[in-house]
């Protein structure tokens, strides 16, 4: 036992040196490597600086260019008779956001589960009328063994498994919800979608008008679901509108990531962008 302990220490003698004597002769490559390193980042200091006022140039070009250019956030506004008066610029904040189709499904699955009712009820055997008497004994009669008319496969009995009222509602964060309807409306914008409208709330309450104005913005597909949204509950409008097929007429701050995909064109009226803006906006 001795002998082999003197011999472990040896051992480990011999590796301590052999580690000490490796560090001593890695260190000038190491060095001679960081000093590499560092000659190669100063050459590309030196030639990106070199080419710096080309690339300012470069980026005031384009800057002007796309100034010049039409943005796709500036849309037309049209009267009731489907002539151009006016354009606009739509809040970047609401159309120009990124477009989340998982956050927009997830947006409708809420919606939908929040509009159920959740109130269908069925009777158990031991809530419906019946007596509780054994209807027949329990041998010699050659029939199956009951205990009760209630049981669920006589008339009249209870169900066996039937919906009991519950509650579908789900929740969401309004952060996410707010994302998702300002991906919808990026959407429908860039499908060319989106209708600005002025003029509709001075028509008189009548749904021949509105129809008239609808299919002057090339809105008469019957079947294409159309989303009327005005700045504030107009009860001339909304009487207007609601015995035609395929209309919807919500208000701003009622609008919502279903409506706005549930539908084929979105007809904003031009006091409803600034609503908008201050519902959903940042404040």
């Amino acid at each position: 036992m001795q002998q082999r302990h003197k011999y472990e220490i040896k051992k480990t003698k011999y590796m301590a040196t052999k580690k000490i004597t490796e560090t001593i002769e890695e260190e000038p490559k190491v060095a001679k490597k960081k000093t590499a390193k560092v000659a190669t980042k100063k050459a590309v200091v030196v030639e990106v600086s070199g080419a710096g006022e080309k690339a300012i140039a470069k980026s005031n070009a384009t800057k002007t260019t796309l100034e010049n250019e039409n943005s796709p956030l500036n849309v037309a506004v049209y009267d009731t008779t489907g002539k151009e008066v006016d354009t606009i610029d739509l809040p970047a904040e609401l159309f120009g956001a990124k477009v989340n189709p998982v956050l927009m499904a997830q947006a409708v699955r809420v919606y939908l589960a929040n509009q159920r009712q959740g109130t269908a009820s069925t009777k158990t055997r031991g809530e419906v009328r019946g007596s509780t008497r054994k209807i027949y004994r329990q041998k010699g009669t050659g029939r199956a063994r009951h205990g009760g008319v209630r049981a669920p496969i006589f008339v009249k009995g209870g169900i066996a498994h039937g919906p009991k009222p519950q509650d579908h509602s789900l929740a969401m964060p309004k952060k996410m919800k707010r994302a998702a309807l300002f991906s919808a409306l990026t959407a429908k914008l860039a499908g060319n979608q989106v209708r600005i409208v002025s003029g509709i709330e001075a028509l008189a309450p009548k749904t021949k008008l509105v129809m008239g104005a609808l299919n002057n913005f090339g809105l008469s597909d019957k079947k294409a679901k159309v989303l009327v949204v005005t700045a504030i509950d107009t009860e001339a409008i909304i009487r207007s509108g609601r015995n035609l097929k395929g209309v919807t007429i919500t208000a701003a701050d009622r609008i919502n990531t279903y409506e706005v995909l549930n539908t084929k064109s979105l007809v904003l009226m031009k006091e409803a962008v600034e609503r908008l803006q201050e519902v959903f906006g940042k404040k």
